[in-house]
């Protein structure tokens, strides 16, 4: 059975792999931030909004112009802060329409 560390292991190493042929050498990415973010997606709008929440992140924070980890750190943050916000708006309104357009 795969534990915990065998899991963010096994992402460190898969990460490097991409960052090596991507050659984004110096990005340190937060692994259980973007899979948080993945799931909670994949969960509340549709299986596959996982993957499409995570690329937009990285394309969002890509865009930005960053000098240093630090700001490409706090790029990513804010992108994934903006993402996990419109969920928690989504679900908010999700609530306050009850069943009302649900067919129930």
């Amino acid at each position: 059975m795969a534990t915990p560390d065998d899991e963010e292991r096994t992402l460190s190493e898969w990460s490097r792999t991409l960052a090596q042929a991507l050659q984004v050498l110096d990005l340190e990415v937060d692994h259980p931030r973007i899979v948080e973010l993945a799931e909670r997606s994949a969960r509340d709008v549709s299986p596959h909004a996982g993957a499409i929440s995570a690329f937009m992140v990285g394309y969002a924070a890509g865009t930005v112009t960053t000098d240093g980890r630090e700001e490409t750190s706090a790029a990513v943050e804010k992108a994934a802060n903006t993402v996990m916000t419109v969920l928690q708006r989504s679900e908010e309104t999700q609530e306050e329409k009850g069943w009302t357009g649900s067919a129930q």
